[in-house]
């Protein structure tokens, strides 16, 4: 940072214009708080988010991938994995609230900065009351990059412990791409049919992405 103005480094811009004013790579920056040997942090932090492919890759990047990179060790790698988590949890709703969710967009809005851009699929399950406010979430698998096993007894179990009266099930695409696949219709129809035999209603299926999400009630599979 010896070669920036003292007022243009990251951390005396951010004291002076606030966080808002910083670039990606400024704000990364100051997460790393330093460089290495002949290597700024900003220099770090560029690296970091040419591996990861930018912001959003910066989501789905592995800690491991972090790691390999020079300048980048275990603590380092924590700090950006923590300070990710910490963004994410700044956008869901407090936990007090019981939030309602009326529409496929509301729950994507609701799922999207939990489990969109995950390396690895995910799925899981909202479990909702009567007036559909969000009971609790869970995710009942973790799979592979491309591909994760989930039974309809699985999610079932989920709701009626919770007394829930409807559910959404949703799962994520590390691809970044939300459109379904034929498995992913084929899953679909197997809960609505176990829903009608338990008396709760699947309120929909979401596939999540980067930043989109698709519904399967909105593509016209219910």
């Amino acid at each position: 940072m010896k070669t920036v103005a003292t007022h243009d480094r990251p951390r005396e811009k951010l004291a002076r214009l606030g966080a808002a004013a910083l670039g990606d790579n400024e704000l990364l920056a100051i997460v790393l708080s330093h460089g290495r040997a002949h290597v700024s942090a900003l220099d770090l932090a560029n690296a970091v988010l040419a591996e990861a492919g930018g912001l959003h890759g910066l989501m789905r990047v592995r800690y491991e991938s972090l790691m390999r990179l020079h300048g980048i060790g275990a603590a380092r790698a924590a700090q950006v994995a923590a300070s990710i988590e910490l963004g994410r949890r700044t956008l869901t709703r407090a936990g007090r609230e019981r939030v309602q969710l009326l529409s496929p967009r509301s729950v994507a809005e609701y799922l999207l900065p939990l489990y969109g851009g995950q390396p690895v699929e995910q799925f899981g399950v909202v479990l909702l009351d009567t007036k559909h406010r969000v009971l609790r979430t869970r995710v009942l698998s973790v799979g592979t990059l491309d591909a994760s096993v989930v039974h309809p007894r699985e999610v079932f179990r989920e709701a009626a412990a919770a007394n829930a009266a409807a559910i959404v099930v949703f799962h994520n695409h590390p691809s970044g791409d939300p459109e379904p696949s034929d498995d992913d219709e084929i899953l679909t129809r197997r809960l609505i049919a176990a829903g009608v035999l338990m008396g709760i209603d699947v309120v929909d299926h979401i596939i999540l992405g980067d930043v989109r999400y698709c519904s399967l009630r909105e593509k016209g599979k219910f």
